[in-house]
């Protein structure tokens, strides 16, 4: 299908494997700068009891089957398709009021986040089905019992239900990490900017990377889709808390203990500190931010800055810098270059919003644009949904309560004034939980006690100074390996955040039972577990031949005085506890000198190392490495190595093979106990 951006269209949804249109004629769509028709949008007729049972018995038993590095490829596959077609989106994405920079966060942000995923899941998860969380716990003396907490993809569906000013990233910065659980989606874009959303989602269908049922669309209302949600079911939430709070105590939700997660309204605010008078790069930057958190989408992201939390007595020279900067800012149709902010997305949002500001005003006055009467450079004046940017100045904001309550979701911010940092942590907590707040400083002192007076009411707090201007991502940017989230009114819930955001959609379980069945479940060694000894050494044998709980025996070894010394000699270690016999009989964990620990692992390698060429291709690091017996002159070392657990990348020769390498004394007490990570070839040559 050809789909041009000035050309209406009646939207359809993408459920049960087709394209269905709604029964009705459709709510009208209209351009956020001219007015024109872009679109209609309905959902009657949609079978969504069906909509769930599609998700759940096609699409989620499709991705299950697939390991986690499957998956995580047909999200790099997916997201590089996209990239190709990018174009077509910002074509369109001009229709919903965003200029070319923001269309970049929204769109390439999108795509960008699925490629993030695509990379953690090949770099941070095993190919695998199941995720292990923690260490074995050893519930018995004699080995004979024990547990470990493993995690498995929901059997159910996510409901995504989004907001409208980011009808690209939203969607897929929920859904990387739902596909890469293994779990299926239905996405519910809000209708004012559904458009692009379904032009997206037809693109992504005509890809065929995804199984069938792994993504559905339902644009137009979701009906009463909540009314058929189980238990295996997610629902997440982007928008006003209102709504997130009725559809939160949904009697299906509340009966079948849905997991809910919601991104409401969030009165962000950027703290300047007492050291960032004017004439500092500091100010300056922070200036720089509070305007460009103004008009980057016009103000509607919710992380936008909506409180600027300023010294009283650099406050005037602020709201000064402010003006002067936001008078320069070039409002008008995004589909013309020289447009630096676009409309908000409808007229019925420019509306909300003015009424915001009024209420805002019964606290503050305003300092800064007019909100009844918008200078555009380009777009219609009357049919767009232009609105300059306003800045309020509240002087007493200690005792004020609607510009703590209030959110405008548009290019609205207010300037509130404090004498101590006590102060303006105080301030921004006022908020009642917010995604985001910047402290902007070069003052160590003051960024310690504002950061962690902040944090607790913050999902995320970014510092910017003068060594950070360059190479920050600034206030207002999500990132994938971030938590995207915050307490309180915001919500409460953590869309982003890595693996994390992955673990959302997946069910911790405690497995208990005996080493060898538990290893047979997890797909890893553990000690108690069958092991097997040949004649073999397990170096010598590639992915193909090598076995779960393949295990070697090394002859032993004894350290001396020598070896000691000359160690010593050799690193230039001469830490007294090697050297000094008095000294390390002093000391309340040794008796006397004690070898190095980095010589027990040196010889242990010694031990277990087969140096021929072979299928082990490269040693590429330890994991959790402990020292937990000193070894002493006349100590004898052997080391028991155990094929831990074997991970094949899908897309290479070669996989990485963890093992259990546990070296003990003459008396059989573990001296040193970690993991041995080596990359090895899937077959010999």
């Amino acid at each position: 299908m050809n789909i041009m951006a000035n050309q209406p269209r009646r939207l359809e949804s993408y459920v049960g494997g087709t394209w269905v249109a709604g029964a009705k004629e459709g709510v009208p769509l209209l351009d956020a700068s001219t007015g024109a028709p872009v679109a209609s949008i309905d959902s009657s007729g949609i079978d969504f009891e069906q909509t769930l049972a599609h998700g759940r018995d096609k699409g989620g038993p499709a991705l299950r089957r697939m390991p986690f590095h499957e998956r995580a490829a047909m999200l790099k596959a997916l997201g590089q398709a996209l990239l190709e077609r990018k174009e077509e989106f910002y074509a369109l994405s001009t229709a919903t009021g965003a200029t070319r920079a923001d269309s970049w966060v929204d769109i390439e942000g999108g795509i960008g986040t699925l490629l993030s995923y695509a990379s953690k899941g090949r770099r941070e998860l095993p190919n695998a089905r199941v995720l292990l969380d923690g260490d074995v716990e050893q519930l018995s003396k004699d080995q004979s019992f024990s547990a470990q907490h493993i995690l498995s993809p929901l059997q159910g569906v996510a409901v995504h239900i989004n907001a409208f000013n980011f009808p690209c990233w939203g969607m897929l910065e929920k859904v990387a990490p739902t596909l890469l659980a293994g779990v299926p989606a239905i996405v519910k874009p809000a209708s004012q900017t559904a458009y692009l959303t379904e032009l997206m989602v037809r693109r992504i269908v005509e890809t065929g990377l995804l199984p069938e049922g792994a993504l559905q669309l339902v644009c137009g209302s979701v009906g009463d889709l909540l009314d058929h949600v189980e238990g295996q079911d997610v629902v997440t939430f982007t928008g006003s808390a209102a709504t997130g709070r009725r559809l939160k105590t949904h009697k299906a939700i509340i009966e079948n203990s849905v997991r809910f997660t919601m991104e409401a309204d969030s009165l962000n605010a950027a703290v300047l500190g007492l050291d960032a008078g004017p004439g500092t790069e500091e100010f300056d930057l922070f200036v720089k931010e509070v305007a460009r958190e103004m008009t980057v989408k016009a103000g509607q992201k919710c992380t936008a800055i909506r409180r600027v939390i300023a010294p009283r007595a650099y406050s005037d020279a602020l709201i000064s810098a402010l003006n002067d900067r936001l008078g320069k800012t070039a409002i008008g149709n995004p589909a013309d270059e020289t447009v630096r902010m676009g409309p908000l997305a409808s007229l019925d949002q420019r509306e909300e919003v003015r009424a915001r500001i009024r209420d805002l005003a019964v606290d503050a006055e305003i300092v800064v644009g007019d909100p009844d009467n918008p200078s555009i450079m380009s777009g219609d004046a009357k049919a767009g949904a232009f609105l300059n940017p306003v800045l309020l100045y509240c002087d007493k904001p200690g005792s004020a309560r609607a510009i703590h309550d209030v959110e405008a979701f548009g290019p609205v911010s207010t300037v509130m004034p404090y004498d101590t940092a006590e102060e303006a942590v105080d301030l921004a907590r006022r908020g009642k939980g917010s995604l985001v707040a910047s402290v902007f400083t070069n003052d160590p002192g003051f960024a310690e006690e504002v950061v962690l007076g902040l944090a607790p009411f913050h999902g995320r707090v970014m510092i910017g100074n003068r060594a950070s201007a360059k190479s920050s991502t600034g206030h207002g940017s999500p990132l994938p390996g971030l938590v995207h989230g915050g307490p309180g009114r915001a919500g409460g819930g953590e869309e982003l955040g890595g693996i994390r955001a992955v673990k959302h959609y997946m069910q911790r379980t405690a497995v208990q039972g005996t080493p060898r069945l538990l290893s047979a479940v997890t797909g890893r060694w553990m000690e108690g577990a069958a092991a097997q000894t040949g004649s073999e050494h397990p170096f010598r044998k590639s992915l193909a031949e090598l076995k779960i709980g393949d295990q070697l025996v090394t002859a032993k070894r004894t350290v001396t005085l020598d070896d000691i010394e000359h160690f010593a000699s050799f690193t230039g270690d001469t830490f007294y506890a090697h050297m000094d016999e008095e000294a390390a009989k002093a000391n309340p964990f040794f008796d006397g000198r004690v070898a190095h620990g980095y010589l027990i692992v040196s010889f242990a390698a010694g031990l277990f190392v087969d140096p021929a060429p072979g299928p082990v291709l490269a040693n590429y690091g330890v994991d959790n490495l402990r020292f937990l017996t000193p070894v002493n002159p006349g100590d004898t070392l052997q080391v028991q190595l155990t094929c831990k657990e074997i991970n094949p990348r899908a897309n290479a020769e070669h996989g990485e093979v963890r093992w259990d390498c546990k070296v003990t004394n003459q008396l059989e007490a573990v001296v040193a106990q970690y993991d041995v990570l080596t990359m090895v070839a899937k077959t010999r040559e």
